[in-house]
């Protein structure tokens, strides 16, 4: 059967490949193999094109099912220490030619297969055959018997299924491509599992280069091949990005659960019809990855002079990758075709580039404590989307750190902190206070306007011989706003960015203040005396409103005063009402004459003085409320003419 070799794959950070196989053939069948673990992948991506000018019939391939499953309907089952036994017992009945020592064949029906027992464990098995034509059995020592003939299309037929299913083991499935007779150009392609490519960097530095100094970006490109097959001068994509991808079941058979439903004696008047549903149905086509040449890298020199090691890592890897925008994706296509053998896995370069960049000493605590990180940083100008992979940094020619190169758009900006610089030492604290700073009367209450301020002081200590600068990465906070600090040199999407110089084996401060405007709102009339002399004091009110504020303060402590008489008066009414009651109780066990008669009248004498004394506290009451409704009324006037 014709064999389809893989002509292109594309592989992808997310786990999967798209593979492209490609041959020129003839006949009428294609088969692969693929793992178990593949078939719903392969099942949802594959598509097979003729380019030829024939035409791709269909795709089969087996039902999931285990070795025994699919072998249940099959009459040969061969045992792997004894196949020709296994055959020749399970042809019985079939006819068939065997094929003797010394040229000899016998045909006929084989009727079985003699062994040796127990109690002849000496004996030779012997072979049985109804020979064609006559009713003669001739038994043949198995020893002689040099190979089989079957006649009966049924049993080769089982032999070939009993094979075929024995070649496809339980953890691959055989995928057969029909097509119509005569050439062809066949074109399959489709996606499958494959570990992700990995990407590692160099930057050889030049300080001292012409233009300015230089780095060297050199990029390989680490892939796989966990395939059963050798790849053979392969077209190779590298996709960075993130595409959305997942597994679907399409390989396991779904039988979903239908209610049953019991015939009813019914019949309808007429035929039920509904109008069909039109859907329109678009078609996707697959753009092909452009293909391009690269060249792998010659090895670098173990010596070269002082400032050629940019030079000579530029000779020696010559790369032409072109890289193509794949919409939200980016691709790297390797322009000469790749090998590689199964089970291995290969470097193949696909950045080289130099890029102008500056050295910094970068500062933060939240991601290096205590001392600033010597930082490599530039502009990608390779014309290249940068993968994310593990960078190692050469000065010179001399391995200075390494870094994580991050995920990089052309034209984006490239840090790279690869060295502590443990001379110089950052030592931080913190503090935060309120500040009113503005103060306005609305409404019956104070209306504060007050910052909230935080500052942050990073305490550089210079221990080397020379001055250093170090950026200082202070975080950004919402709605927060900087005052009182120098000016960020610049800054990112989370962090300020403050240029500080500290002398040569001195000490330098850095201060940054931050701050936000709050509001809050206070009652007047639970304000005090020496509060506002206090605001006063700091400016936050003029004479003029201090003044109304007083006698603001003054009237509300009038009607606190009219309050507490007020309730002076309950409690001495209160006294009334129980002298009262005590009165009336004495009075209801004495008699009207008598000294009893002239008791009960000093009694009814010392209620209506009662009654007189709570007729004078209600006036008294009335009063002290009518006064509490003026000073009321004067407050009002007063607020409002405040504002």
């Amino acid at each position: 059967m014709a064999q389809l070799p893989i002509t292109r794959m594309t592989l992808y950070k997310h786990g999967v490949g798209f593979f492209e196989r490609r041959a020129t053939l003839s006949g009428e069948e294609v088969e692969l193999s693929f793992r178990v673990t593949e078939m719903n992948d392969i099942l949802k991506s594959l598509t097979a094109i003729d380019w030829g000018g024939g035409q791709v019939l269909g795709v089969d391939y087996a039902t999931p099912q285990s070795r025994e499953e699919r072998l249940a309907g099959c009459s040969i089952r061969l045992d792997d220490d004894r196949s020709l036994r296994d055959l020749l017992a399970c042809l019985r009945g079939r006819g068939v030619v065997l094929l003797l020592d010394q040229g000899e064949t016998v045909t006929g029906k084989l009727l079985g297969l003699d062994e040796p027992s127990e109690r002849q464990p000496l004996a030779s098995a012997m072979v049985s055959l109804l020979l064609d034509e006559s009713a003669t059995v001739r038994a043949v020592a198995l020893e002689r018997v040099q190979g089989v003939d079957i006649l009966d299309e049924r049993g080769a037929a089982d032999l070939r299924f009993f094979l075929q299913t024995s070649l496809t083991q339980d953890e691959y499935r055989s995928v057969t491509v029909r097509m119509t007779p005569g050439e062809h150009d066949l074109s399959v392609s489709y996606i499958a599992p494959a570990p992700t490519w990995r990407v590692s960097y160099r930057l050889v530095l030049d300080p001292k280069a012409q233009d300015g100094p230089q780095a060297l970006l050199l990029g390989w490109g680490i892939f796989d091949n966990r395939l059963e097959e050798d790849l053979q001068g392969i077209s190779l994509s590298l996709v960075a990005g993130m595409p959305i991808s997942f597994v679907y079941d399409l390989y396991t058979p779904f039988m979903p659960e239908r209610p049953e439903v019991k015939e009813e004696a019914r019949v309808a008047a007429a035929p039920v019809e509904f109008e069909g549903a039109t859907l329109g149905l678009g078609v996707a086509e697959m753009a092909a990855p452009m293909m391009m040449r690269a060249a792998m890298a010659a090895p670098v020199p173990q010596s070269m002079p002082k400032g050629a090691a940019r030079e000579a890592f530029a000779a020696a890897q010559t790369v032409t990758t072109k890289g193509e925008a794949l919409g939200e994706l980016f691709q790297y296509v390797i322009q000469t075709p790749v090998t590689v053998g199964r089970g291995q896995s290969a470097m193949v370069p696909v950045v080289s580039a130099n890029l102008a960049y500056q050295k910094d000493l970068l500062y933060n605590g939240r991601k290096m404590a205590t001392h600033p990180v010597a930082t490599l940083r530039m502009k990608n100008t390779s014309g290249l989307t940068l993968e994310r992979g593990p960078v190692t940094v050469l000065d010179d020619g001399d391995y200075v750190g390494e870094a994580v190169l991050p995920f990089t758009a052309v034209g984006g900006e490239v840090v790279v902190p690869y060295a502590v610089e443990l001379g110089v030492k950052v030592r931080e604290s913190s503090g935060s206070s309120r500040e009113i700073y503005r103060l306005f009367i609305k409404g019956g209450y104070l209306h504060f306007e007050e910052w909230d301020v935080r500052w942050q002081e990073y305490r550089l200590s210079n221990q080397t011989a020379e001055p250093v600068t170090v950026l200082v990465e202070h975080p950004r906070t919402p709605q927060y706003e900087l005052f009182d600090t120098a000016a960020p040199k610049e800054h990112t999407d989370e962090y300020w960015r403050f240029e500080v110089q500290a002398p040569s084996r001195g000490e330098r401060l850095f201060k940054v203040q931050e701050r936000r405007l709050l509001t809050r709102y206070e009652e007047i009339q639970k304000q005090t005396h020496q509060g506002l002399q206090r605001y006063f004091k700091q400016g936050l009110m003029d004479r003029a409103v201090y003044d109304q504020v007083v006698k603001l303060l003054m009237l509300f402590d009038t009607i606190a005063d009219y309050e507490k008489q007020l309730k002076q008066l309950d409690v001495e009414r209160e006294k009334i009402y129980k002298a009262q009651q005590q009165v009336q109780g004495n009075m209801q066990a004495l008699s009207q004459v008598g000294k009893e008669g002239a008791l009960r009248a000093k009694y009814v004498e010392q209620l209506e003085s009662t009654e007189a004394q709570l007729r004078e506290l209600e006036k008294r009451e009335t009063e002290l409320k009518a006064a509490i409704k003026q000073v009321e009324d004067e407050i009002a006037a007063r607020i409002k003419a405040l504002g």
